[in-house]
């Protein structure tokens, strides 16, 4: 059994920075992630869709956002458990002990829960012979957007990942955008640039109306879609990306007595502890009074959890807020001079 002062479950961009406030603070920790990469929602839905709300960067795209977080903690030689998860959890006195499904085990006194939305898998398409397409033809997550250049491009939704792609691919490709509804949910910015890109003759906007057919026998030669009035339309397509959401699933950490909300953990705002002292939750999955999904929302409650959790880990010790451009201590812990 390995000792260790925190653990965080999950390594997307909110649990690669929650080592690094551990880490300035001294404090050693492990990741456990139950996916084959760090990177979270990041790199397994988005690796390419650009981000626009990191503070100081104008625009990385998801890859690009969890390289850098990946490289700020280098220095903390921070041990990450890959394609694992966690099945056991139990109290000894102040302590955590964690049993992964590899049978690894770890005692800590803090535990920070960064997974996010838990595991989960994209709502699929349900019409005929759609399987025999899916990651080739269709498609629920655009991983590498060059394979879609130059082509003709059907895409279903109407949130924020429906209207962002839309917008990508349109520099280099033609866009059907097909939504069920005449109202689109995506944020008023985006939608006034789809709205642009109509008028251009750029994006094609079609509601409301679902999927009603697909042809073709190896590949993708065209798809009709049925209107609400019965009306049927045919449209030449190359492939299609559907963005109907997720299917969240929590798994073992919803069986951990925590007190849960709508598939998601609440905490207090003041150092996002749950009702289990020790174990924290920060980043999609918790929730608290004005809680906003950003991953900057996220950075700002690691911060603050990483606090308690030194005050946990180090209790003989008082804990001294250092500003890390000022402090000796924090730029060697950082590798630096």
């Amino acid at each position: 059994m390995k000792k260790i002062d925190t653990i965080v479950i999950g390594a997307g961009p909110v649990g690669l920075f929650a080592v690094h406030q551990l880490g300035i603070k001294g404090l050693k920790s492990v990741v456990i992630d139950n996916l084959d990469k760090v990177g979270g929602q990041c790199i397994e839905l988005y690796p390419d869709k650009p981000i626009y709300d990191i503070p100081a960067v104008p625009e990385c795209t998801g890859e690009e956002l969890t390289k850098r977080l990946f490289d700020q903690i280098k220095p903390f030689k921070t041990e990450f458990f890959l394609n694992e998860r966690v099945d056991e959890v139990t109290q000894d006195k102040n302590n955590w002990i964690i049993k992964t499904n590899k049978n690894n085990q770890f005692i800590a006194p803090n535990i920070i829960i960064a997974g996010g939305v838990g595991s989960f898998e994209p709502r699929k398409l349900s019409i005929e012979d759609a399987e025999k397409f899916e990651d080739k033809f269709i498609f629920y997550a655009v991983k590498n957007k060059e394979k879609f250049k130059n082509k003709n491009i059907s895409i279903f939704g109407g949130g924020d990942s429906a209207l962002d792609w839309a917008l990508e691919l349109s520099k280099f490709s033609n866009i059907n955008l097909i939504h069920r509804r005449n109202e689109f949910r995506g944020t008023p910015h985006t939608l006034n640039e789809i709205k642009k890109l109509e008028k251009e003759g750029k994006i094609s906007i079609k509601t409301p109306c679902q999927l009603n057919s697909i042809e073709g026998e190896k590949d993708i030669k065209s798809i009709s879609i049925k209107f609400d009035d019965g009306k049927i339309e045919k449209i030449k397509t190359d492939f299609v990306l559907s963005f109907f959401g997720l299917v969240m699933k929590l798994g073992p950490i919803a069986e951990w007595g925590l007190n849960m909300s709508k598939k998601t953990i609440t905490v207090n705002s003041e150092n996002f502890e749950t009702n289990k002292k020790g174990i924290f939750a920060v980043g999609d999955i918790c929730n608290y009074p004005g809680k906003l999904k950003l991953i900057l929302s996220g950075f700002h409650e690691v911060a603050l959890a990483s606090v308690e959790c030194f005050k946990r880990a180090r209790p003989n010790e008082k804990y001294r807020f250092e500003f890390t451009t000022s402090s000796k201590t924090i730029q060697e812990r950082l590798g630096k001079k």
